[in-house]
């Protein structure tokens, strides 16, 4: 370990360079071990508790290796964070330079033929089109971009109507025979990806790929030293997606859009192809109106007849589409338009004839549209066949992989029951930066008063800390229930701040949070992972109960049916330690810096009444444990007092 001890030690070069940086031993020790898997081509699980310094821990190694390494994280944010400020800021310090690329799926790049078509751009059910004013800004910027990068325009969701029309999809893409293939941004980054060192990717990105569903990433597996995945527990549910099959009615919607588009372009609209595209898109609506009154959510088995049947007469319609676009003629355009429906149908008939012996069916629909799909029942086979094909080093970290020290259910998962492991406790101190607070006598979390009973606990500590609090919600009713209430109560908002998820954005709702110092905030699952709130405007967390998945969750059902007929225990085995691993990430958004103190609450009775309560107290942090709020709320107070900071006393109301 004494080259990354020297380098990541007080007197060396990243100390010299980094501001704020900090010596750890249990960053040496990760490097050393990931240095280790490089060079061996091996197979390691990391998992380094918060404050390990675990980024700068694989860096400092890949970079040093001089090989070929693909880095995957779980996010755009972390992704745009190594490329642009962590990778060039380690390299200049240890004298190292490294080619590195950053390269994003297609969706993410503007496509310079659909930006000249989109002025074509229809209006059609459930699709809106993109404004003229956003083109325009887009047209204006895409004159000086180099990378083509969307994330550039500030202010662009990707949710505008106009990031879907000036994007391509694996569907939608000419490739060679585009007009503008010698200016395209996706062409352009993939060639600086085989050109580089090191590749930043994201997980999405790297497993479509690995699914041989194309992205144009697979160029560079084959000379790749070593794939290094960052926020590895995301891993095996990104997979399930991408090994299933999935239609949607947008899907459809957009293929006639574009076709309408090209069509016109071309000027080989004639009322013969316009009846095909209007049959399709009948066909599909009819199916999407045979869900009305239905759940939101449905197995197959509970779809109605006229949906199949809809469903299964698109496909037909869907072929014969296409052979009436190959009768337009030999464009580039018609050519793409021609492929896009035939894989459509086949992809149709593919999800109507999948064996129930092989996964879970199921469809979502919205009042705009629905999404019919297949998850198999395990991915860690096809996983483990695809790192088997690929005989480089395999480095999975993240902050929770293991339920206390066990990592065999993240290893199941991901295919690699053999692979070493290494856990690295946080250098945090929580036996004196936090207390965890198991409240007695609350209702069972499927009781209608627990959310009442949540906030009636969670009050005492909220005005201990004067605000400074998250409500961390399993469920989009429980969060509503929540806030309504809390509005009702007198004087509360007049306190502290209320930012409650769905609202506003959440960069926006966390930077309010921040620059308050006396939030309050209720989030559910996007708030329980990836939220880091250093300093004093975070002092309590509150949890309302275990993260078990909703029973109704079809990748839940695939896995335990999976699991099922293997002969394990789905609940223990599969549905405990995964909610274990939720809470635990929840638990992980109090304590991130050296200086952090504060409570975490967890208001479900089943941790202390149930026998699997052991394993999850288990894998979570050391803190200290107390059954008593007013210990909890005396806890704040003197701590807030010691950091200076005091928070005014608030009357009974």
């Amino acid at each position: 370990m004494g080259e990354y001890a020297s380098l990541l030690g007080a007197t060396g070069p990243l100390a010299r360079a980094v501001e704020g940086f900090e010596p750890r031993h249990e960053q040496q020790v990760m490097a050393d071990h990931v240095g280790e898997a490089i060079a061996d081509r091996s197979v390691l699980a990391v998992e380094a508790g918060t404050g390990t310094g675990k980024t700068f821990a694989y860096l400092v190694p890949a970079i040093l290796s001089g090989r070929h390494v693909i880095l995957s994280t779980g996010t755009r944010t972390l992704q745009d964070q190594l490329f642009h400020r962590d990778l060039p800021m380690v390299s200049a310090a240890i004298g190292r330079p490294a080619r590195v690329a950053l390269l994003k799926g297609r969706a993410n790049y503007l496509c310079r033929h659909r930006l000249d078509m989109a002025d074509q751009a229809q209006a059609l059910p459930g699709m809106e089109p993109p404004s003229a004013k956003t083109l325009a800004r887009i047209r204006a910027w895409s004159q000086g971009t180099r990378s083509g990068d969307l994330s550039e325009l500030d202010g662009l969701s990707d949710s505008d109507p106009a990031w879907a029309a000036v994007t391509s999809t694996r569907d939608n893409c000419l490739g060679q025979d585009c007009p503008q293939f010698s200016y395209c941004h996706v062409v352009q980054a993939r060639r600086e990806a085989q050109a580089a060192d090191i590749v930043v990717v994201n997980h999405h990105l790297l497993l479509a790929d690995l699914a041989m569903k194309e992205e144009g990433f697979g160029e560079l597996l084959p000379g790749t030293d070593a794939v290094i995945l960052d926020e590895a527990h995301q891993v095996p549910e990104t997979a399930a997606q991408f090994f299933g099959l999935n239609v949607s009615s947008r899907q459809a919607t957009a293929l006639i859009r574009d076709a309408l588009a090209e069509l016109t372009r071309s000027g080989l609209v004639n009322p013969g192809i316009r009846e095909e595209l209007f049959a399709v898109e009948q066909s599909l609506a009819s199916a999407h109106s045979a869900l009305r009154g239905l759940p939101e959510r449905i197995d197959w088995t509970a779809a109605p007849d006229a949906f199949i049947e809809s469903l299964d007469a698109a496909a037909v319609l869907l072929d014969r589409l296409a052979r009436a676009i190959d009768n337009g003629g030999d464009e580039a355009g018609l050519k793409a338009l021609k492929r896009r429906a035939e894989d459509l149908a086949r992809v149709i008939v593919e999800l109507l004839d999948a064996g129930e012996d092989r996964g879970v069916r199921w469809i979502e629909s919205t009042p705009r549209a629905f999404t019919a799909s297949f998850t198999p029942f395990e991915v860690a086979d096809r996983l483990r066949e695809f790192m088997q094909a690929r005989p480089c080093a395999w480095i999975f970290t993240s902050a929770t992989l293991a339920v206390g020290d066990d990592f065999r259910h993240f290893l199941e998962r991901v295919g690699a029951p053999d692979a070493r492991t290494l856990r690295i406790d946080s250098p945090f101190d929580y036996e004196q930066q936090a207390l965890l607070y198991l409240p007695k006598g609350l209702p069972d979390p499927s009781d209608r008063t627990h959310t009442t009973a949540v906030l009636q606990t969670a009050m005492p500590l909220i005005e201990a800390a004067g605000g400074r609090t998250f409500l961390l919600f399993t469920s989009y009713r429980a969060l509503n229930e929540a806030a309504a209430l809390l509005r009702a109560r007198i004087g509360f908002t007049d306190r502290y701040p209320l930012l409650v998820q769905g609202e506003a954005p959440r960069d926006s709702l966390l930077r309010r949070f921040r620059e308050s110092g006396e939030a309050v905030l209720l989030g559910t699952s996007s708030f329980w992972e990836g939220v880091d709130v250093r300093g004093h405007a975070l002092a309590v967390v509150v949890i309302d109960k275990l993260p078990f998945a909703s029973p109704d969750d079809p990748l839940l059902k695939a896995r335990l049916e999976g699991i099922k007929r293997s002969g394990g225990n789905g609940f223990m085995d599969f549905q405990v330690p995964q909610a274990a691993l939720a809470l635990k990430q929840g638990f992980g958004r109090l304590i991130r810096d050296r200086e952090d103190f504060g409570v975490v609450a967890i208001c479900d009775p089943r941790l202390q009444t149930r026998g699997y309560g052991r394993t999850f107290i288990g894998a979570l942090p050391p803190a200290r444990i107390v059954h008593d709020g007013a210990e909890a709320a005396s806890f704040l107070r003197k701590r807030l007092k010691a950091a200076g900071i005091r928070v005014p006393a608030v009357e009974a109301t």
